[in-house]
């Protein structure tokens, strides 16, 4: 009898799973969400000319030596210049731009998914234009903000946010609207693990930030925003004040003709990685990578 107590302990290992004696493997780590952000994107007037003579017509045109790069990103984002409409009556200065619908394909080809319309020309041909616009970019499942609360898109499971304010137009912002600001970006930031805002402000073809500009990034990053970029100045300024032109035919200078795409890459619901990227435009006003 003290000898079958003796064995009892031994016969007990026997029993023990195979599996749990095997290591441990560690899951394989996911690969980062990864968001590109672009400068201003205007496809009229010179744009749409390069696209009729030399693109037959293709607004695929104006993205063919990019889309390759922005169609790695799951969101790709930029400021649209002016409606995507047939409809309307100019009501803007003789600078004054309306996007032809077929622009949508070239948008979707390159990958884009959400635009910020908060600029100084997305009234250019009123709001029936601009209703229109927004009939159109969603039912090509482009999201849009600059009109209403925060877009939110769950990528794999992390939430991410987007805001857009210009000072210009229509829906402009002053200082004084400051304080609404923060109570938008702080309920943006409750619903979402990442805040991106967007500014159209600035002074055109100046290097570095005015004045009201600085203000609103401070404001932004003190109400909870992850990260904020600038549009609108139409040249690079520093801190992502503004990222240039991404698509337009301002050929008359080679600041003008520059920009910076930034590829922001998160992992576990935080922003890991930060980069920066050249972008030239060339003579036929199509973005490319400077290597």
């Amino acid at each position: 009898m003290k000898k079958a107590l003796f064995l009892l302990p031994f016969l007990i290992v026997l029993f023990i799973p195979l599996s749990s004696l095997a290591p441990t493997q560690k899951q394989p780590e996911l690969p980062p969400i990864k968001i590109i952000l672009t400068g201003d994107l205007m496809l009229d007037r010179g744009v749409e000319y390069m696209v009729n003579k030399y693109g037959n017509g293709d607004f695929k045109f104006p993205f063919l030596k990019i889309a390759d790069e922005l169609n790695q990103a799951d969101i790709v984002f930029g400021n649209l210049e002016g409606p995507i409409s047939d409809k309307g009556t100019k009501v803007g200065s003789i600078y004054s731009f309306r996007n032809d619908p077929r622009v949508l394909d070239g948008l979707t080809f390159a990958g884009f998914n959400i635009l910020s319309l908060a600029n100084n020309h997305i009234f250019d041909y009123g709001r029936l234009a601009l209703e229109d616009t927004l009939e159109r970019l969603k039912n090509a499942s482009i999201d849009c903000v600059g009109f209403g609360p925060a877009v939110i898109k769950d990528i794999r499971g992390t939430k991410i946010a987007f805001l857009a304010y210009t000072a210009f137009g229509a829906a402009k912002i002053s200082e004084s609207d400051f304080e609404k600001v923060k109570q938008e970006i702080k309920t943006a930031k409750e619903e979402a693990d990442i805040l991106i805002v967007s500014l159209h402000a600035g002074e055109e073809y100046q290097k570095t930030p005015n004045q009201f500009q600085i203000d609103f990034f401070k404001t932004a990053y003190g109400a909870g925003a992850d990260l904020v970029v600038g549009h609108h100045p139409h040249v690079v300024q520093p801190d992502l004040y503004s990222l240039g032109n991404f698509i337009f035919d301002q050929g008359f200078s080679e600041e003008t003709m520059k920009g910076e795409i930034i590829e922001v890459q998160i992992q576990d619901k935080k922003i890991k990685n930060i980069l920066t990227k050249e972008v030239k435009i060339n003579d036929f006003f199509q973005p490319e990578l400077l290597k």
